[in-house]
């Protein structure tokens, strides 16, 4: 697998053009007093399928040849992705099979048998989805589309800075959540080329930190079942595509505690009137937290997604 250039970002946009919807920037005078400064909240979870995942899915799976496409693709997912790819694999014509955790949201997963999508569910504390799916796929000669590390999967996410920065102009500092580091990887190689001067920090969860400690040790670090309510970060660690590219590009990685997700959650819902799921608070998390200088500066922030089970929120929120 090859690196990821502004070309290969600009590429997917045309792919993506008329097909992903350009999401809209939604701005919070609320949050931009507790920042104190201008945030832009990219808003993924207006996105189709609710997330940013649509954007690397389709890009994958639209570079596939026919031949592939009629024998089908395999991926590995909680929910997003699966959502995403079984989306694309309807657009395109291609069957879509998906290894999802047994805990995995029930709202995700409706979601993503709704799209068409076969689901397989496997027990985190007894499964690597990774060999389940590389072993699926092998024994139904499905082609493998991997929900992160994946060129063509992390130049799809990159467009969301692509569009964030041509819309609002250029940035100091761009906030992106961290999971498996696609759309971190994607958005910092667009934002670098775009917007030079930007910084780029990645939010992860400190109950999920591997990302933060490979970024500080540059060495590959794993978290196996990491405990956190932003499920889409439940990655065990970057991929051989992603972590180059972080280490590349990216000039942080802060980590934000589980209540400061939640509060960071609540705040989106009820003063800037956007639903979002934990793992699409992380950005704002790491600004309502602290956890970056932001006084005075233009901000962009990824909100990377929506697929909230409302039940589950309301809980953490009457918890809180």
């Amino acid at each position: 697998m090859g690196s990821v250039i502004l070309d290969d970002v600009l590429a997917a946009a045309g792919r993506l053009e008329g097909v992903a919807r350009r999401t809209p920037i939604v701005t919070c005078r609320t949050l931009n007093e507790l920042a104190g400064a201008q945030v832009n909240l990219k808003s993924e979870s207006f996105q189709r399928t609710g997330s940013f995942k649509f954007r690397g899915a389709y890009n994958a799976l639209s570079q596939l040849s026919e031949q592939q496409r009629g024998r089908g693709v395999i991926t590995y997912s909680s929910g997003n992705h699966a959502q995403a790819l079984a989306c694309a694999g309807r657009l395109l014509g291609c069957r879509v099979t998906i290894v999802m955790p047994r805990d995995a949201p029930r709202v995700k997963r409706e979601a993503t048998e709704g799209y068409g999508g076969e689901v397989i569910e496997y027990d985190r504390d007894e499964t690597s989805r990774e060999e389940l799916g590389i072993r699926l796929a092998a024994e139904r000669g499905l082609t493998l589309v991997p929900p992160y590390d994946h060129p063509h999967v992390v130049a799809g996410q990159g467009t969301v800075a692509l569009e964030l920065i041509q819309d609002s102009q250029p940035l100091d500092l761009l906030l992106v959540c961290l999971g498996g580091g696609g759309l971190l990887s994607g958005c910092a190689v667009a934002a670098k080329a775009l917007s030079p001067r930007c910084r780029v920090v990645g939010v992860e969860p400190a109950n999920a930190d591997d990302g933060a400690q490979s970024f500080r040790s540059r060495e590959l670090k794993r978290v196996e079942n990491p405990d956190t309510i932003a499920d889409g970060a439940r990655t065990p660690s970057l991929g051989q595509v992603t972590f180059p590219l972080i280490l590349e590009h990216v000039d942080a990685v802060v980590t934000v505690s589980e209540s400061e997700i939640v509060a960071a959650t609540r705040l989106l819902w009820e003063r800037a009137k956007l639903v979002v799921e934990p793992t699409g608070a992380l950005a704002v998390a790491a600004l309502v937290a602290k956890r970056v200088e932001a006084e005075g500066l233009r901000i962009g922030a990824v909100v990377s997604g929506g697929n909230a089970d409302v039940g589950a929120v309301s809980r953490l929120f009457e918890e809180a």
